[in-house]
């Protein structure tokens, strides 16, 4: 599988799980490799959206500067400070998509 940038939330998410059950799949190796691109995709708008929804429209744009920076500590740090438990609400936002997802993988593993 190719490499996937790394974002400020990686060390909280994966989706090897995911990976590994498409590998149980029919599906050819480049559509494996284009779903996992949709997969990150979707998971990382759910991210992001949870985060939005929690902020203030000036700690969204403070948010949205440093994600733009790449600046992960200072992310945190924002992020820690205006958010009660942002990292439990994104892992659940995380096991949502997954759950999703996960159960995308069974149909294509029943057909």
């Amino acid at each position: 599988m190719k490499s996937r940038p790394k974002h400020f939330y990686s060390q909280l998410v994966s989706l090897e799980d995911l990976e590994t059950d498409l590998g149980l799949t029919t599906v050819s190796g480049s559509e494996k490799e284009e779903l996992m691109d949709l997969a990150h995709i979707n998971l990382h708008a759910a991210i992001i959206d949870t985060i939005l929804f929690h902020l203030t429209d000036s700690d969204k744009k403070k948010f949205l500067e440093l994600m733009a920076l790449g600046e992960d500590e200072k992310i945190w740090e924002h992020l820690n400070s205006k958010v009660e438990k942002i990292e439990e609400k994104i892992t659940d936002t995380a096991k949502q998509i997954k759950s999703q997802l996960k159960e995308d993988i069974k149909k294509v593993k029943r057909n």
